[in-house]
């Protein structure tokens, strides 16, 4: 099963690592990633710690934890390769997810960032 099925058929939980280019840490919890049809894998991201320490390191972590009853799950280690902005491919992808956007969070802007996947492990273990 290639990870963009994985993603598509797992349930679980995400985390998201960032750090600043000074190395303070962020960490925030994630949806699944968006598999781009260029190979690459995008979030949506609204305009806080997670999106601006990417602006200025752009290496990222990202875990997923599947729900059950063992410690199973990715690890996926990230590069930033571009971003954009309110573009209709945000709504689009939000619909096919079933999102609906919360009132307080209507007006902010958000970004679509594409990461390229440098590594993937398993949650437990160094290997495949």
């Amino acid at each position: 099963m290639d990870l963009s099925e994985y993603f598509e058929n797992s349930k679980g939980r995400g985390i998201l690592a960032t750090a600043d280019k000074s190395g303070a840490l962020g960490i925030a919890v994630y949806s699944r990633p968006h598999f781009m049809e260029d190979g690459t894998l995008a979030f949506i991201m609204a305009d806080r710690l997670s999106h601006k320490n990417l602006g200025s390191n752009p290496q990222a972590a990202y875990l997923f934890i599947e729900d059950g009853p063992r410690y199973k799950g990715k690890r996926l280690f990230l590069t930033k390769l571009r971003e954009e902005k309110d573009s209709e491919l945000i709504a689009k992808l939000r619909r096919r997810k079933g999102y609906t956007i919360p009132d307080e969070e209507k007006d902010k802007p958000v970004f679509l960032v594409y990461f390229k996947i440098d590594k993937v492990l398993p949650l437990i273990g160094a290997k495949e």
